[in-house]
């Protein structure tokens, strides 16, 4: 009997059969990897939505001037497009590391596999990949943070809070990313992805208010994920802070479970059963 064998009988059952509490190993082993490869991709990422910041948010808002708030308030175009770029930031982090690079190491590297033959179990992959998306999404939104208050689109002292919030949203990104890529074997299903990030991106009050929205197309875009943590980032940088924002937080928090659930069963059925 093979090694890789016998280390899946011993783990077909019980807590210890999913996870072996040292997603750690896996986050190390991707900090090394971005490290030596792929630090010039995540600095390119970085800069796309400051570029959008400065071409639309300060040259066209010169044009646009005010926008008017949920509460009533007009506050500049630039601090109202800007929270929400703040979190396509985190959302485009994590979906990055947790679609894309995943693909790669199930499909080609067979990187899981070799996890999985030592003493890693399925969650322990899903975790450790997934806090590696959240890693990048955080230092996203961390240095676009820096940026806005820089430019002094930070309207409230509730915009400390951004960062938090910034780390929920990517956290939730990249635990249903990666459960989804977990079921995707060929590189055209993987153009799906740009294909429902890219009309979220637009339409999710992004831009413009949603209220421009006819009321049906209102109901659809509150259910897409990027509108709760654009209105979630919104709300806290220009102090519009009420218990509607739990509502927001709760949308994630689901997403994250659900997330962590499809993934874990999924890397067990591939790789374990």
């Amino acid at each position: 009997m093979s090694a890789v064998t016998e280390q899946r009988l011993l783990r077909r059952g019980g807590v210890r059969a999913l996870y072996a509490g040292n997603a750690r190993a896996v986050v190390g082993r991707g900090l090394v990897a971005t490290r030596s490869s792929n630090w010039v991709v995540m600095a390119s990422g970085f800069f796309e939505p400051v570029f959008y910041l400065l071409s639309l948010g300060v040259g066209l808002g010169a044009l646009i001037g005010t926008v008017t708030d949920a509460t009533g308030r007009e506050i500049p175009y630039a601090a109202f497009i800007a929270p929400a770029l703040l979190a396509v930031a985190a959302m485009n982090g994590a979906i990055y590391d947790s679609t894309w690079n995943v693909f790669f190491k199930m499909n080609f590297g067979k990187l899981y596999e070799g996890m999985l033959a030592t003493s890693l179990g399925p969650l322990d992959i899903a975790l450790g990949e997934i806090l590696l998306a959240l890693f990048r999404g955080a230092v996203y939104g961390v240095g676009f943070q820096i940026v806005m208050q820089l430019m002094g689109l930070n309207l409230s002292w509730w915009a400390l809070l951004a960062v938090p919030a910034v780390c929920l949203i990517a956290f939730g990104f990249a635990a249903v990313g990666m459960g989804v890529t977990s079921y995707f074997t060929t590189f055209q299903q993987m153009e799906w992805i740009m294909f429902v990030l890219t009309p979220m991106f637009m339409l999710s009050a992004t831009f413009f208010p949603i209220t421009i929205y006819p009321e049906p197309v209102q109901w659809f875009v509150m259910a897409l994920p990027l509108w709760h943590g654009v209105e979630l980032i919104r709300g806290l940088t220009t102090g519009v802070v009420g218990p509607e924002l739990l509502v927001h937080v709760a949308y994630y928090a689901v997403m994250i479970v659900v997330g962590l659930f499809f993934t874990t069963r999924r890397l067990r059925a591939l790789f374990l059963d």
